[in-house]
């Protein structure tokens, strides 16, 4: 019985189906996610990728990043929503429409309400939109209507109408009481099915179903239509949606059934209706009461439901064991025993019963490290020691606490494990297994790999990297050889596995490898270079196929190196255990990825399908908070202003954006969401380019963005025709200055060369004037230089008079004798002396001086106003440079007389002794 459940478990791994507790992957959109109202209506998916949901609030859009939400005018809750082509249709209360964008990118509703003929009100809902035949057909309970063409054709069915399903392009109307009808081409409804079972039921859908019609009811299952009568389908599934009453039904392509209900969400079943998943509460949906199904193409499953949005992904054949209770608690090691799967988790030992409920291994509580099958019997590494696992039981074989690994000696039958007081030693006895500490380390050993029989190579779980030889015996250790010195950087944090025949080290800087013949740890550039120095080993290490994990996901490297992506991170994010990482096989091709509260299956065989990114396109662009059109070649940018771009790529998964500008086409930086705000551009055209990118570091093509941003007012066109005006007003001005400048220029160089004829005629007329002083000057010096010699002449005749008058006093004196009249001869003496003496004579001398040597006498008088008579005379007589012999006859005194009067006029004059007389009385003038 074990083995049959065993190998239904592993049918379903291989095979792209699950049940009980193994969900495929799901992801629920909260209300704090999308923001808006917590029951969803409706959905679809446009053509470009965008989804739009029916929400209480109005219209919810996803661009596959971010929500937003549109209102009706009326602010009415939205029950129903359809893309077709560039519309999006809606159906509200008492109101019906579509949506599209306009060349700005922005949203906007038409309402068509207006073209019915609302001659009573109708108070009705519009539950369902349908694309039938090129027409949009809008279904509340009363009525029918197809709208084409801007007209509104209304229908009214006989009794309620429940549902519209079309298949094979025919169109099907359920009613409550009156069966289901077609809707022919002229727009009437047929009758083809009226049955007393489902009378009063609610008729769901009508689909197409193994070449017949499947008519789907709430609460009495399934139907086949035959003949224009039911019979009921032979589908497991029928007992439960009669339990859990069905409310929407859809299939996928490969023919598999998918039923949402209103009590237990949503039950994926084969094409036979036998159940290969269930997805509610219990294990992680959303909400249990599914109110609209959207199919996508690539095997995606979009629930509406009455609190939330799910979206599950089928189509990489991934399922997981999810605990809701959270009693599992962080898995660390799964492994399949007997039919059976066992689960180590940090909470204790697990193992999964017929119906795949979660059992407790008692007295294993604490944490579980490894699970490891040895000699057909279970070994369980253990926080608290080893045990032996038989089912529900556990035998404690070592009590050396935290066994975190255990490995064979090659060649021998004898084990060594690390636990948290360094190497233990596992051998078995018959059927007995003993347990001994190896001694020389006691260190805690996390990683432990052998080299070679004797020599194994141990890592700490924190610090430390060592050899380990060992005794032939293995009893003890005889050397511990410690590498942190022999190519390491550092021994923080080393990992130890052997790959390959090849002993690695997982280092914090990136991966190394051991040399035998240099005895030392080198770089290993083949694993930096294939996985990455980021990455880490997350398998046993010594099978064939070893799984790396690194940035972008899980890799598988197979026996020919040869790597392959097998899981994306947001398969796992924010679930794994960061630093405990592990995939365990269950079997050749079906793995394990140990998680939080459960783990990851997933199938190596299987192609692993990672999507490409899409182009991204732009939705919409604001320039200083404006919004402007997107078809326009070029995007102008004032100066100093401020674009903002937003984007999207509804048709890629888990992607984010980047941009780069032309001015270094080689730099991508990350677009925060989906909105890039630049700002601070200089002048000039710049060319923005967009990508987007996932998670596996694919890449998409690039959309490209131009943009202008405007010089500053002064370097625009403006700017230059303002300088230009500005220009011709200061040229016009520079102009008329110069023109008046010149004009003064002319007027000034006029007076001045009026100025400078006056001036040259007044200088002429000086220069004439001063030749003419000049020849008067001449003429008086002339006059002066002939009366200087009239004057010299008349002193010199004066002096030949005086002296020889004074010859003939002489002689008469001498001759007093020979006079008879002595008294004739005393009065000639006496008229000789009044004739020297004559005053008369001396006045005429003084006025000629005077006109030769004009204001002398007034100038000596008036600085030495005690001179007498006698002294002016002999200072005259001095300044002509008269000799003393000179001078003596002129005054009728002796030579001696001279100097001393001389003498006595130096000293009236106050002249030095050392000092001229002569030069003193010629500086006057």
């Amino acid at each position: 019985m074990k083995l049959k459940v065993f190998l239904v478990f592993i049918s379903f791994i291989v095979s792209p189906f699950a049940y009980a507790q193994f969900t495929p992957y799901f992801e629920n959109y909260s209300l704090s996610k999308y923001n808006a109202g917590n029951q969803n209506w409706g959905i679809s998916k446009a053509e470009n990728g965008k989804i739009y949901v029916a929400n209480n609030n109005g219209l919810l859009i996803y661009n596959g990043l971010n929500w937003k939400i549109k209102s009706l005018p009326n602010k009415t809750t939205l029950r129903s929503v359809l893309a077709v082509k560039d519309r999006i249709y809606t159906g509200s209360y008492e109101e019906f429409g579509y949506w599209d964008y306009n060349e700005k990118g922005q949203i906007i509703y038409h309402s068509l309400s207006h073209l019915l003929n609302k001659t009573k009100s109708t108070s009705e809902e519009f539950w369902q939109i349908l694309e039938y035949n090129d027409k949009i057909v809008f279904r509340s309970f009363q009525n029918i209507y197809v709208y084409q063409n801007d007209t509104i054709t209304r229908i009214n069915p006989s009794s309620t109408v429940i549902s519209c399903s079309i298949v094979n392009d025919t169109l099907y109307v359920s009613t409550l009481n009156e069966g289901v009808f077609i809707l022919n081409k002229q727009l009437q409804l047929t009758p083809i099915l009226k049955n007393e079972i489902i009378k009063g039921d609610r008729i769901i859908s009508i689909s197409k179903y193994k070449n017949q019609l499947l008519l789907t009811t709430d609460l009495k299952g399934c139907f086949i239509i035959k003949d224009n009568d039911l019979e009921p389908a032979n589908l497991p599934i029928n007992q439960i949606l009669k339990k859990h009453q069905l409310n929407t039904f859809s299939q996928l392509e490969n023919g598999n059934l998918v039923f949402g209900t209103i009590k237990n969400g949503i039950y994926i079943t084969n094409h036979n209706g036998e159940v290969l998943y269930n997805i509610n509460k219990e294990n992680g949906l959303a909400n249990n009461t599914v109110l609209s199904v959207l199919i996508e193409k690539n095997e995606t499953i979009w629930l509406c439901l009455d609190n939330g949005l799910s979206k599950i992904d089928l189509k990489n054949n991934i399922s997981y064991y999810n605990d809701v209770t959270g009693k599992l608690g962080a898995v660390y090691d799964v492994i399949d025993f007997e039919d059976t799967i066992f689960i180590g988790s940090n909470t204790g030992l697990y193992y999964l019963d017929q119906e795949h409920k979660l059992t407790f291994i008692e007295g294993t509580q604490g944490q579980v490290w490894d699970l490891k099958i040895i000699d057909n019997q279970l070994f369980c590494g253990h926080n608290n020691g080893t045990f032996l696992v038989k089912k529900d039981e556990v035998n404690l074989i070592s009590n050396y606490t935290g066994g975190w690994t255990l490995k064979k000696i090659p060649d021998t039958d004898i084990y060594i494990q690390g636990t948290y007081a360094g190497l233990v030693k596992f051998e078995k006895n018959e059927d007995n297994w003993t347990a001994n500490h190896l001694g020389k380390t006691t260190n805690p050993i996390r990683f432990l790999e052998f080299e070679n029989k004797q020599q194994a190579w141990a890592a700490n779980a924190y610090k430390g990297l060592n050899k380990v030889v060992f005794y032939d015996t293995y009893d003890s250790i005889t050397q511990v050889i410690d590498y942190k010195d022999k190519g390491l950087e550092t021994d923080y944090n080393v990992r130890v596995y052997k790959l390959k025949n090849t002993i690695c080290f997982k280092t914090n800087d990136g991966w190394k490898k051991y040399e035998p013949l240099i005895d030392s740890i080198v770089p290993y550039s083949f694993l930096n270079e294939k996985i990455g120095q980021n990455s880490d080993v997350v398998s046993e290490a010594s099978t064939n196929s070893i799984f790396f994990k690194n940035n972008k996901g899980i890799i598988k490297l197979d026996e020919n190196n040869n790597a392959k992506e097998v899981l994306t991170r947001n398969y796992y994010d924010n679930r794994i255990i960061l630093g405990y990482e592990n995939v365990s096989r269950l079997n050749d091709s079906t793995y394990t990825l140990n998680l939080n509260d459960g783990f990851l299956v997933f199938n190596t065989n299987h192609f692993f399908s990672t999507q490409t990114p899409k182009e991204p396109s732009i939705e919409q662009i604001k320039v200083n908070n404006n919004f402007v059109t997107l078809n326009t070649n070029i995007i102008d940018i004032p100066n100093n202003g401020n674009v903002n771009i937003t984007i999207s790529s509804p048709l890629s998964d888990s992607h984010n954006f980047e941009y780069s500008l032309s001015t270094d086409p080689n730099k991508w930086e990350k677009v925060d969401n989906e909105n890039l705000v630049l700002s601070n551009l200089k002048n000039g055209d710049f060319e923005v380019l967009f990508r987007a990118t996932n998670k596996s570091g694919q890449t998409s093509e690039t959309k490209a963005l131009k943009l202008h941003v405007l010089p500053p007012w002064y370097k625009s066109s403006l700017g230059f025709l303002l300088y230009f005006i500005a220009a011709l007003i200061l040229t016009g001005v520079f102009y008329f200055l110069h023109k008046r400048k010149m004009y003064k220029e002319q007027r000034r160089l006029q007076i001045e060369l009026k100025r400078e004829q006056q001036h040259l005629l007044r200088e002429k007329n000086i220069e004439n004037e001063r030749k003419l002083v000049e020849i008067k000057n001449e003429a008086l010096e002339s006059e002066i230089q002939l009366k200087s010699k009239q004057l010299a002449n008349t002193a010199i005749a004066l002096v030949k008079k005086n002296e020889a008058l004074l010859e003939i006093k002489k002689d008469l004196q001498i001759n007093d004798g020979q006079f008879s009249n002595k008294l004739i001869n005393r009065r000639l003496q006496k008229k000789i002396d009044q004739t020297i003496g004559n005053k008369d004579q001396w006045e005429i001398f003084e006025y000629n001086f005077n006109q030769v040597h004009e204001k002398f006498f007034n100038q000596l008088k008036a600085k030495h106003p005690k001179l007498s008579h006698k002294d002016l005379k002999l200072s005259a007589y001095i300044k002509m440079n008269l000799t003393t012999k000179e001078i003596a006859p002129l005054m009728n005194i002796s030579t001696r007389g001279v100097e001393t009067h001389r003498y006595r006029l130096k000293r009236k004059l106050n002249i030095d002794k050392d000092d001229s007389l002569t030069e003193y009385l010629h500086s006057f003038n």
